[in-house]
């Protein structure tokens, strides 16, 4: 094994410099490689400054940084391209040409760090012959077959303490206080950001709520003198009947952006008489500095895909089982999305401590 190359798809998320850095370090360290940073997710193969040479001096200092010294490409789909051509903006299939790019570097292994996007892409380069291996990365946590991504707990904490800060100023003035969080289709973030920040309501898409639910919960704290409420409501959460709610809709490259549900569920609640403000924490749960927890986890990861590329493991992904490192097959990681379960011991604790759910 004599090189290496490594790229980020998709969002940002805590931690990925802490996996190129574990990256790099582990690849020339314990085994003498070359190590090649791929600029703009995919795109970077078709780029004329995509590719970049990472020794020891460029990883320096990148630990506890958030983003991606490599930039990143949450629309660089080689297999759905937009290009503009004849004044006229069309979609391309350009896996070929990265796989060419690929092969013009000689890389012996090619990690690709990503959510399930990301990964589906992963492996269908690997199934044209590219060397590849993945690195679960997302903060909604989504990913099959990892106990839980890096980013994940960053981004946790961050919902955690704005819970902790609006929790004064909903007993200061009497109010219900909404925060949205993200959260595709999984409510992960909502969930145990819920529960360690003391929320009373937690919407996730996962189990559909009724407004009246919801209202109930408000209605019954204020009966019995908690004049405040605190509302966790992920971003992709919908109601009984109805559907997610949407800031702009997708296209065949673009995914619909989700956004909205929080002051849909405010405006309810205000007219019911009952003064509520909204809060989006948008990109800030998925920038700054990570914490302990994912610095340590990318680390491990980083250094976990090297060693599963000296020894061939192509077509796999690193994962954390039972607080152990090993890898599964990228087919396995991404053939369902990860979910909130309805009987999860989470969703039964926060029912146990009363939290509602807006679905009883």
């Amino acid at each position: 094994m004599k090189r290496l190359g490594i790229l980020t798809g998709g969002g940002d998320a805590p931690g990925l410099n802490a996996v190129i850095r574990a990256t790099v370090k582990t690849a020339i360290k314990e085994y003498g490689c070359e190590v090649f940073g791929i600029r703009n997710g995919y795109d970077g193969f078709l780029e004329m400054e995509g590719i970049v040479p990472l020794g020891m001096q460029e990883v320096r200092g990148i630990l506890p940084r958030g983003g991606t010294i490599l930039g990143s490409a949450n629309r660089g789909n080689p297999y759905a391209r937009k290009v503009i051509r004849d004044g006229k903006e069309i979609t391309v299939d350009v896996s070929e040409e990265i796989v060419k790019g690929i092969k013009r570097l000689e890389l012996d292994a090619l990690i690709v760090l990503g959510g399930d996007g990301t990964l589906h892409i992963a492996h269908e380069l690997a199934e044209k012959g590219v060397p590849i291996i993945g690195v679960p990365k997302t903060i909604d946590n989504d990913i099959s077959g990892t106990e839980v991504t890096f980013g994940f707990d960053t981004a946790l904490n961050i919902a955690m303490e704005a819970l902790d800060r609006l929790h004064t100023t909903a007993e200061s003035h009497h109010r219900a206080m909404v925060l949205e969080l993200m959260g595709r289709d999984a409510g992960f973030i909502a969930l145990q950001a819920g529960i360690s920040g003391g929320a009373d309501v937690i919407l996730i898409p996962e189990i559909p709520f009724k407004f009246e639910s919801v209202m109930a919960k408000v209605h019954e704290r204020a009966e019995k003198g908690s004049k405040f409420s605190i509302l966790a409501v992920s971003e992709g959460a919908k109601p009984v009947n109805g559907g997610q709610i949407f800031s702009r809709k997708g296209d065949e490259i673009y995914v619909p952006r989700l956004g909205g549900i929080g002051q849909v569920v405010g405006e309810y609640i205000e007219k019911q008489g009952f003064e509520s403000r909204v809060t989006v924490l948008g990109h800030l749960q998925r920038g700054g500095t990570p914490t302990a927890f994912d610095r340590s986890l990318a680390t491990r990861f980083g250094a976990a895909a090297v060693r599963l590329a000296a020894q061939g493991g192509f077509d796999r992904m690193v994962a954390l089982k039972c607080s152990r490192i090993t890898d599964i097959s990228l087919v396995e990681a991404t053939a369902t999305l990860k979910r909130v379960k309805l009987d999860d011991d989470a969703v039964v604790t926060a029912r146990n401590v009363g939290i509602s759910f807006g679905d009883e």
